[in-house]
C-alpha cells in the first residue's frame, strides 16, 4: 500500500535529489508505518507538488528520500467548498474527513443556530486546529497533493456576507431541484466555484434558510430519505464529481 507524507517546507526538487523528512512525519513513517530503506513513498508539500521517492536512509526521527519522479498536480476546478455546520459528537469531523477523500477544495466551519456544538472563544481556534489535522490526515490517506484549506468558523450572516461569485447549494429536505439540474441551470456561476452548505442534526432553521436563499443560494433536496449531517455533504460531492467529469 502506498503512503504519503507531507513536508510543509518543500518548495521544489529534482529527480535524483535527496529530500529530508523530519519531525512528526518522519517519526510516523518509521514508528507506525515501519518504513525501511529501499521502500517507496510519496511526498507532497500540500499545494500540488507530489514526489515519488524511495528511502535511502532511515533513523528514528529522520528519513532521507531520493526522488524518482515529480508530478505537479493542478487543483480541481471549479473549487468546491464544504460549508459544514458544527455538530455534536464527531459527525462534523466524519463529514470533512470523507469530503477530503472526495476532493473538496476547502472547508468552512458553520455555527448554525441549531448547532449543538459551539465554537466560542479559545474553542474556535482549537476546533479549527482539530479540523486542520483531520483534513491533513485524510489527504495523506487518499494520496492527495492538495490539502484542503480550513477557514475560520462563521455565522450565517458572515457566510452570506462573504465575497463569492460562484454557486451556493444548500442541502435541505424542502428542496425540489436535483444536483444535476442546478449545475446545468447555473453553469456560468459554477465556474466561480461551488459552496455546498450542510446543516446540523436538527436541520437548517427556517429563518436561516430564508437568509441563505435571499443571498442567492439554491436549495437542493436529496430524495425521500433524510441523511445525517455526516452523510449529506459527501453524498452530493460524489454526484458533483461524476457530473463534473472528475471520476
Amino acid at each position: 500500500m502506498a503512503h504519503l507524507y507531507i513536508a510543509d517546507d518543500l518548495v521544489e526538487s529534482s529527480v535524483g535529489a535527496v529530500v529530508e523528512l523530519r519531525g512528526a512525519e518522519a517519526r510516523h513513517a518509521v514508528g507506525v508505518s515501519r518504513l525501511r530503506t529501499g521502500e517507496s513513498v510519496f511526498l507532497t508539500n500540500g499545494v500540488g507538488l507530489l514526489l515519488d521517492t524511495h528511502a535511502v536512509a532511515v533513523a528514528k526521527d529522520h528519513v532521507s528520500l531520493e526522488v524518482e519522479s515529480i508530478i505537479k498536480v493542478a487543483p480541481n476546478k471549479p473549487d468546491v467548498t464544504l460549508v459544514q455546520a458544527l455538530a455534536k459528537g464527531d459527525r462534523d469531523e466524519r463529514a470533512i474527513e470523507m469530503a477530503t477523500e472526495l476532493g473538496i477544495s476547502s472547508v468552512i466551519p458553520w455555527q448554525a443556530s441549531r448547532s449543538v456544538s459551539r465554537w466560542e472563544g479559545d474553542k474556535a481556534e482549537k476546533g479549527k486546529i482539530r479540523w486542520q489535522s483531520i483534513v491533513r490526515e485524510a489527504s495523506k490517506q487518499s494520496i492527495r497533493a492538495w490539502v484542503p484549506l480550513v477557514h475560520d468558523v462563521v455565522s450565517t450572516k458572515q457566510l452570506c456576507g462573504q465575497d463569492f461569485s460562484g454557486l451556493t447549494i444548500v442541502l435541505d429536505p424542502s428542496g425540489t431541484s436535483s444536483v444535476g439540474a442546478v449545475l446545468t441551470n447555473h453553469s456560468a456561476s459554477v465556474q466561480g466555484g461551488i459552496r455546498l452548505v450542510v446543516g446540523p442534526e436538527g436541520g437548517i432553521a427556517s429563518e436561516e434558510l430564508e437568509i441563505l436563499v435571499s443571498a442567492g443560494a439554491v436549495v437542493v433536496g436529496l430524495g425521500k430519505n433524510i441523511l445525517r449531517t455526516s452523510t449529506a455533504g459527501p453524498a452530493v460531492l460524489s454526484v458533483i464529481n461524476e457530473l463534473l467529469g472528475r471520476w
